[in-house]
C-alpha cells in the first residue's frame, strides 16, 4: 500500500455538491449552524447532519457546540486556502460564453478567503507592499523588510505578536480569480482585521463579497498609491 496520504479521499469529501456548497459558505471563517447550511445546500436536516459528519470526520470542518446549537466551521485558514484555488482547475472546463452576473463582478473584486481579503482588491493591496519594497517574496511566503517594520508599526499592527502565533505569518495565497498571489496567514488577517477596524472596507449583504468605503479608497491611495478603482463602483 502507498504509504502517501491519498487525494480520493479528499476528493470524495469535496466530491459531492451538497458538501461542497457548505465548503463554500464557510470560506469567510465564520461559524453556522446545521440548518443554515442545509438550506444553503438545498438537502434536509438529516441529510446535512451526515454530509456535516463526514466533513468533521474528514478533517475539514470542526464543531463546536454553544448552548443548545452546534456551529460548524473550517478547520483551518490551510483549508479554505487549499480548496478556494480548486475553481482554478473547474474555470478549465469549457462552458457557453455569457455576461457575468453583478454578484459574480463582486466576488471578484473583494472578497474574504476566511479572514484575509482576496479577488482584485487583496491582490492590488499585496502588489502595492511589493512594489513599495514593504514585503519581499520569499519561497511562495512574504517577508516584511526593515522598511515594511516601520510601516506596519505605523499603522498600528503588531508583526511581534504575529509571529508568536501559530499559525503561518505571510504565506502566498493564490487568487482563484486573479491568478495572482495576495498575502494570507497571520498578516493578511491583521491587515484586514485593521481595514475592517478604520472603516476602510465593510461587510455586504452576501457572506463573503466585502465593500471598498470611499475612506477606504483614500486611505489606500494616500498610503500605498493605489489609484484605480473603477471596478470597486458597486452598491
Amino acid at each position: 500500500m502507498d504509504a502517501e496520504p491519498s487525494m480520493a479521499s479528499i476528493g470524495a469529501l469535496i466530491g459531492s455538491p451538497a458538501r461542497s456548497a457548505m465548503l463554500a459558505l464557510l470560506f469567510d471563517g465564520r461559524a453556522l449552524t446545521a440548518t443554515e447550511l442545509s438550506q444553503a445546500a438545498g438537502v434536509s436536516a438529516a441529510t446535512a447532519s451526515e454530509h456535516l459528519s463526514k466533513l468533521v470526520t474528514g478533517g475539514l470542518l470542526v464543531c463546536e457546540k454553544h448552548g443548545r446549537h452546534r456551529y460548524y466551521k473550517l478547520a483551518g485558514e490551510d483549508v479554505a486556502e487549499a480548496l478556494e484555488p480548486l475553481i482554478h482547475l473547474v474555470r478549465h472546463k469549457p462552458a457557453p460564453i455569457r455576461q457575468a452576473s453583478s454578484e459574480q463582478k463582486q466576488i471578484r473584486c473583494a472578497r474574504l478567503c476566511y479572514d484575509h481579503m482576496a479577488g482584485e482588491l487583496g491582490v492590488s493591496i499585496t502588489t502595492a507592499l511589493v512594489a513599495h519594497g514593504y514585503l519581499s517574496i520569499e519561497d511562495r511566503h512574504y517577508n516584511v523588510t526593515t522598511k515594511g517594520e516601520q510601516f506596519f508599526a505605523e499603522l498600528g499592527i503588531d508583526l511581534g505578536s504575529l509571529r508568536k502565533t501559530r499559525r503561518q505569518f505571510a504565506p502566498q495565497c493564490l487568487d482563484w480569480s486573479e491568478r495572482k498571489p495576495h498575502v494570507a496567514g497571520a498578516l493578511g488577517a491583521a491587515i484586514t482585521l485593521l481595514a475592517f477596524n478604520l472603516k476602510w472596507i465593510e461587510r455586504t449583504r452576501h457572506r463573503r463579497i466585502i465593500k471598498l468605503t470611499d475612506l477606504g479608497r483614500q486611505q489606500l491611495g494616500q498610503k500605498l498609491g493605489i489609484k484605480q478603482w473603477n471596478s470597486f463602483d458597486y452598491g
